[in-house]
């Protein structure tokens, strides 16, 4: 069924709209079943904790540091979240539920606006069912927002390429709406909110022979590079003019050294990512090959979008599979042309019998269930975080007292504790090949450590360092394993006060005897 461009599209917009708010509701319910930040997470909502605390909403930092590992997107709504929700893990999670809500709704939309609503069903029931997209979806990192804005770019373009070959006026807006999710792609991280559009809808305009629509995108919209430099452009030219050698770091060592060598961690074999994919698409692989030998579809919207699915999926697959670095979430942008082949496939081959449809709801409940099973064992497996003991410093501290964490630094600490100051974290940081041996907590410190040497010197110290540190302050919190006694002995003069999963909390006072008899000659 063609939906012509005379019809209004406010119907199928209602309905993605309310899509949308089903799939934020569907995985912020599943936020808020794990009670606890894994480190990663940690380390994300920590940089929007440290935007609150200094009011500083450009300049991410990580433990005070400015931190330029990813742009500013993720920290910018976790914080704005933060603030309107309370400090809460499930605040922490509203950015992925976003990316989720716009990687369902976005497809659902083009299906419905040019197949109709039946199809655009099916579609929506298997973007729902996605277990890689709905557990990413509750996880606080940066990989489902960009894989929701990376969606809504693609699905924009090729609504507007579809439009350009009967009412090519009308797609200007939705041109518009491509150059601003691809900047805004870009601003949650990186190069790729813009390098994979490119390359889906570029190769998907050259395999369909509309090659020359590429040039009349710019003919029709020429508004749409200006759109894209003024909301992508800014933060990162005021970053470099305030922290000069920014722009280096961010795009050079961040994007295409990462990406072109393998001195970083998750390092995987070639067919890491099919095999993923095969494993938590397995009870749509059947429907997805039905798609792939069914019926020959006829010229029109179908055709041309099932194409799109196939080109959609192999270029986000063939691209994140040429470095050697690799991670779970970074194929992402890949579920959701998957999830339409699955529901194509119901259709392919002529009307489905009963038998058919059965089996094909039978595994988008396999899906909705394995996800809501994966995120309870994800919510009840013991996770390494500081939480009981951050907040018993919170609780408990005082103004001016300080935080020291030895040979660890979890990233949700600041968050848990509400520090208003850095914590000093005491490593080996004067022995470098240890600092960069691997791509870790130490590693992303020493890099921050770069733009602002001053501060880095007062919060990186070295163990030799730690009983004048200890002895400078008043007080101290001092967090560490709970073996770590046995490496520091000014952990002797020290009050162990709390343990937790493997982690101790002492207390350091300057008045204690223990501690006066340890500071005695120590220059202050």
């Amino acid at each position: 069924m063609n939906v012509g461009p005379l019809r209004t599209d406010s119907e199928a917009l209602r309905t993605a709209f309310k899509l949308a708010c089903l799939a934020f509701v569907l995985t912020s319910c599943t936020a808020w079943l794990r009670p606890l930040l894994l480190p990663d997470e940690g380390r994300y909502a920590g940089v929007a904790w440290e935007m609150l605390r200094s009011g500083d909403w450009l300049t991410p930092t990580l433990n005070g540091l400015p931190y330029f590992h990813k742009p500013p997107l993720f920290y910018w709504i976790t914080a704005s979240s933060l603030t309107a929700f309370g400090l809460t893990e499930w605040a922490a999670r509203v950015a992925p539920a976003i990316g989720f809500s716009l990687a369902v709704a976005s497809p659902f939309w083009l299906v419905r606006r040019w197949l109709g609503p039946r199809p655009a069903n099916l579609a929506a029931l298997a973007l729902l069912a996605q277990p890689l997209a709905l557990v990413a979806g509750q996880y606080a990192n940066l990989d489902m927002l960009v894989a929701g804005l990376i969606t809504l770019t693609i699905v924009s373009l090729a609504h507007a390429t579809l439009l350009m070959d009967i009412a090519p006026r009308q797609a200007r807006p939705a041109l518009r709406l491509a150059w601003a999710a691809a900047a805004l792609g870009v601003l949650a991280k990186g190069l790729i909110g813009v390098v994979i559009p490119a390359g889906v809808i570029g190769g998907w305009l050259l395999l369909s022979g509309r090659w020359r629509i590429i040039l009349r995108t710019f003919t029709q919209c020429p508004e749409g590079p200006v759109v894209f430099v003024l909301i992508a452009a800014p933060w990162f030219l005021f970053m470099e003019r305030i922290h000069p050698g920014f722009l280096d770091y961010f795009f050079v060592y961040q994007h295409f050294t990462r990406f072109s060598t393998g001195g970083f961690n998750n390092q995987q074999p070639v067919w890491f990512y099919p095999a993923v994919l095969a494993l938590f698409f397995l009870p749509w692989l059947a429907w997805i090959a039905r798609r792939a030998m069914g019926d020959r579809l006829a010229v029109g919207p179908e055709r041309d979008l099932a194409l799109l699915c196939w080109i959609w999926a192999a270029v986000v697959i063939l691209f994140f599979s040429m470095p050697r670095s690799k991670l779970v979430g970074y194929v992402l942008p890949a579920v959701p042309p998957l999830a339409l082949l699955a529901a194509a496939g119901l259709r392919a081959r002529g009307d489905p019998g009963r038998t058919a449809i059965r089996l094909w709801r039978g595994a988008a409940a396999f899906g909705i269930v394995g996800s809501l099973i994966a995120v309870i064992v994800i919510a009840y497996r013991p996770t390494p975080s500081s939480r009981d003991l951050s907040r018993w410093i919170g609780t408990h501290s005082q103004p001016g007292d300080a935080v020291f964490m030895i040979n660890r630094f979890d990233f949700d600490a600041g968050l848990y504790a509400r520090l208003q100051a850095p914590i000093r974290v005491v490593e080996r940081w004067d022995e470098e090949a240890f600092v960069r041996s691997r791509d870790n907590w130490r590693k992303e410190l020493a890099d921050a450590r770069r733009f602002n040497r001053e501060l880095g010197e007062q919060t990186l110290i070295t163990p030799d360092r730690l009983v004048e540190s200890l002895c400078a302050q008043p007080r101290s919190w001092i967090i560490g394993f709970t073996q770590a006694d046995a490496n520091y002995s000014a952990l002797a003069a020290a009050e162990r006060v709390r343990e937790w999963r493997g982690s101790s909390l002492w207390r350091f006072d300057s008045s204690r005897p223990e501690a006066r008899t340890l500071c005695q000659g120590v220059p202050r």
